[in-house]
């Protein structure tokens, strides 16, 4: 068989090596380098499957893909630290949604899940204020580029390509069961195509499959601040508020980087271009098509309060500390200093739902994955595994 790999992220390349282990042919075509965007500009948590709803698609591979990812950093050398994570409550609303979290993380396979008490909470992370704290063991953190390369080695050694700066234009659908992909540079026929190009999942649907898609990819900006080094005694392992139900963003949090260093993040800010890094990524055409579906429009006058929040972390620098001030009451602005960022693919519906789960869809012999972000970097080997078994005939 000969397989068409459009996008060259995490999942991608994940799905991309392992039917190359199977001893298929594939192709990868990225339009700019591998991992340049969302795999390549995340804050390198695995993610093991505490929030998502148990029995879902999310779930099962974000438990499954968890282990997954482990096992193959152990067997390729690849640096990562299970270090555990801590979920805390700082009001009594939170305290009651902690603990369904807990029952959600139980029902989810996880295990070794405790309450702290106060003194074993100051033990592990002193100048954390919190009413009740959750320990979450299994959760860690990773170097997702060595994975990208680990992947990308596998590929090249099992005969396939990993072709760069290879933007796909368009596809000839031959017949149900044969395709042809397009690059300025080339046309290539192949047996299956799978779409894994993210930010643009939707629009490749489009643009593939000449149908329109019952979803909308909108563009969020994370930000993140770095702890400068003299204050990264502040954070020992990965803290993390109780997230809000209604939204996908687990909120801003505390990260030891695998470098050593600390950040906090991040925010979830409406982004005008689909790759929009700062506020100086403009793309008029995008923001327009963003800013007038009517999904979008439903999400802001439901939620306006939220974005206003959001908004404000964003333009100042005071609004952000707010944010971390709720786990750590001693950092100050000072503390802080560089500011990156990623940009989350975040599909939401006409009504103005943001789509929790995974969504992978097959078009005669397309198959496009239009929903997977985070945990997807994490649940990218176990994602990969459920669409070969599930929606490929290899």
């Amino acid at each position: 068989m000969d397989v068409g790999v459009i996008g060259g992220g995490i999942l991608g390349l994940a799905i991309a090596q392992l039917i190359s282990k199977q001893g298929h042919n594939v192709t990868v075509f990225e339009k700019d380098q591998v991992g340049s965007h969302q795999s390549g500009n995340n804050s390198g948590v695995l993610h093991c499957g505490l929030h998502y709803k148990p029995g879902s698609l999310k779930a099962k591979l974000a438990v499954d893909g968890i282990h997954k990812m482990v096992s193959f950093c152990e067997e390729h050398n690849i640096n990562h630290d299970i270090s555990g994570k801590v979920v805390v409550a700082t009001t009594y609303d939170e305290i009651r949604r902690l603990r369904d979290l807990a029952t959600r993380g139980e029902k989810n396979g996880l295990n070794g899940l405790t309450f702290l008490t106060k003194q074993e909470l100051r033990k592990r992370e002193p100048h954390v204020r919190a009413e009740e704290a959750l320990l979450v063991p299994e959760e860690g953190i990773v170097d997702y580029k060595s994975v990208l390369q680990a992947f990308e080695k596998i590929i090249k050694n099992n005969a396939g390509e990993v072709l760069e700066n290879s933007k796909v234009i368009r596809i000839d659908q031959l017949n149900t069961k044969k395709s042809v992909i397009h690059t300025p540079e080339l046309g290539q026929e192949f047996d299956f195509i799978i779409n894994c190009t993210g930010l643009y999942s939707d629009k490749n649907y489009k643009l593939f499959t000449k149908k329109k898609p019952d979803l909308k990819i909108i563009p969020f900006r994370g930000e993140y601040l770095k702890l400068k080094k003299e204050f990264n005694h502040l954070v020992n392992h990965l803290i993390y508020p109780v997230p809000d139900p209604q939204f996908p963003f687990l909120g801003v949090h505390f990260t030891r980087l695998l470098n050593g260093g600390r950040e906090v993040g991040p925010n979830a800010v409406l982004a005008l271009s689909r790759e929009g890094y700062t506020w100086k990524d403009f793309d008029l055409r995008e923001a327009i098509e963003s800013l007038s579906y009517i999904g979008l429009l439903r999400f802001l006058k439901n939620h306006f309060a939220f974005s206003i929040e959001e908004l404000k972390s964003s333009m100042t620098i005071d609004g952000f500390v707010k944010k971390a001030k709720k786990l750590i009451p001693d950092v100050e602005a000072n503390m802080f200093e560089e500011r990156t960022a990623g940009v989350r693919a975040q599909a939401m519906s006409v009504s103005g739902e943001l789509l929790m789960d995974f969504e992978i869809k097959r078009f005669h012999n397309q198959i496009h994955v239009l929903n997977a972000p985070s945990p997807g970097a994490t649940a990218s080997l176990a994602i990969a595994e459920h669409i070969i078994k599930n929606h490929l005939d290899l």
